[in-house]
């Protein structure tokens, strides 16, 4: 009786794991679509970058879709926005995981949407894959980011002004967390090359005890009035060999360059590098008189490689068909952040197909194990253990026609996020390849 006890307790136990496990994959996906969220800012002022990415998501769904889905289901787009409001990002991430049951979500531009919803994300155990140049000095193991950490754009950016004998770096950004962490640690590593403290522009704060707090000029998010400003960096480049580091996000970039351009100050006379800017933002501003202005990333669009012209070809052909509101068809350009939601969505997939299931904490663990790549439009772009993501960097210079001219090329940076302190102790480079960190178990800062 005993052992007929045992044997039946067994055989419930085993029902039970396995109900278990087939609820965990079946609440993100039912008989024929599995929902995948995407939250960005389709309203306010992030929306002039955020709403292309939200296109080139639907895109790659339905590329996705058009060949069968991911493990025979249809991706089911859950499309909200964040209406560039910090508040609303955690509400509708909330939405998004505990509501509607989505087994990722692709999304946010800034830092502050980024933090805002991470709680959220590690409450709930969900999945966002994060596509936009960013700070570093975070590791949560609720977000892989596709997007840029410094050692794979500001750091590269200065290592080519300096090696063009650039001696004076005016730096200058809206205010929040990217541009503030990411100016604290260009001002370590500028000092770690010799760049006195007097040759970098835009000013510097400290505590009572003399530590240096904010490095740099903050503007507000919305921000149009550059007149005085622009009058500063005019003046801070009046003795040759300047440049600007420019981390404005959003469409303050618009007033920004159209008080430069009224200025006077062009690329031959102090060339501004901007991190938040590329071919989509350009669309916005008078490019010919921007010609020779930098940027950095890890894609553009005139790349010539099969992959990028294949994956441009499509681009142009989906705009011609697709039925999804609110995508604007006409004088459509394709950018790095584009690109890394791009990549994000079929990283996720070819996890999720090595994991058999739609798991996160499955997906997580073959995203985490280092050999899932994909070869994008940029080149081939593999997640690390540290959920960061090994790619190509380019540096690039404005042309008349809003696009950029490759001047240099870093191939395949292993993205780094905690670079804060270690350069004066160290005297590291860009461009290094530092030792891959283990994954994470719990967020950073």
């Amino acid at each position: 009786m005993n052992n007929f006890l045992r044997s039946c307790s067994a055989l419930f136990l085993s029902a039970l794991l396995c109900a278990s496990s087939v609820f965990s994959t079946t609440a993100f996906a039912d008989d024929d679509t599995v929902k995948v969220g995407v939250l960005h800012s389709l309203s306010g002022t992030m929306a002039i970058s955020e709403t292309s990415l939200r296109d080139i998501l639907l895109f790659a769904f339905d590329e996705i879709n058009k060949k069968g889905g991911v493990l025979g289901k249809k991706i089911d787009p859950d499309v909200v926005d964040g209406a560039s409001d910090w508040p609303t990002f955690a509400e509708k991430a909330k939405q998004l995981l505990e509501q509607d049951k989505c087994a990722v979500v692709f999304g946010c531009w800034t830092s502050v949407s980024r933090k805002t919803v991470l709680p959220v994300f590690e409450k709930d155990n969900g999945l966002l894959f994060y596509p936009v140049q960013y700070e570093g000095e975070e590791l949560s193991k609720n977000i892989m980011y596709t997007a840029e950490a410094v050692n794979q754009q500001a750091i590269p950016a200065v290592d080519y002004l300096l090696a063009q004998g650039k001696k004076k770096f005016y730096l200058i950004g809206t205010d929040y967390v990217y541009p503030q962490t990411t100016n604290l640690i260009l001002l370590e590593y500028l000092e770690s090359k010799g760049v006195p403290v007097t040759d970098i522009g835009g000013g510097l704060r400290t505590d009572d005890s003399g530590k240096v707090i904010s490095a740099g000029k903050y503007v507000p998010f919305g921000y149009t009035d550059f007149q005085q400003i622009v009058s500063d960096i005019k003046q801070f480049a009046a003795g040759g060999d300047a440049c600007v580091i420019n981390t404005i996000n959003g469409d303050s970039n618009v007033p920004f360059f159209k008080e430069m351009v009224a200025s006077g100050l062009d690329a031959s006379d102090c060339p501004v590098v901007s991190f938040s800017l590329a071919e989509d933002e350009l669309r916005s501003l008078p490019t010919k008189d921007l010609v020779g202005e930098l940027g950095c990333w890890t894609y553009f669009m005139s790349l010539k490689t099969p992959e990028n012209q294949k994956f441009l070809k499509n681009w142009y052909a989906w705009l011609k068909t697709e039925d999804h509101d609110g995508v604007v068809k006409e004088k459509r350009v394709v950018d790095s952040p584009m690109v890394l939601s791009y990549d994000g969505v079929y990283l996720w997939k070819k996890a999720v197909e090595k994991a058999g299931t739609f798991d996160v904490d499955k997906v997580r663990a073959v995203l985490e194990s280092g050999d899932i790549s994909f070869d994008g439009p940029g080149g081939l772009i593999t997640m690390q253990p540290n959920h960061h993501a090994t790619k190509n960097v380019y540096i690039g210079e404005t042309k008349e026609n809003g696009q950029f001219k490759i001047i240099k090329t870093f191939k395949q940076v292993y993205g780094q996020p905690f670079l804060k302190g270690t350069f004066l102790k160290n005297g590291a480079t860009a461009g290094a390849s530092p030792a891959p960190a283990a994954s994470p178990a719990a967020t950073g800062t």
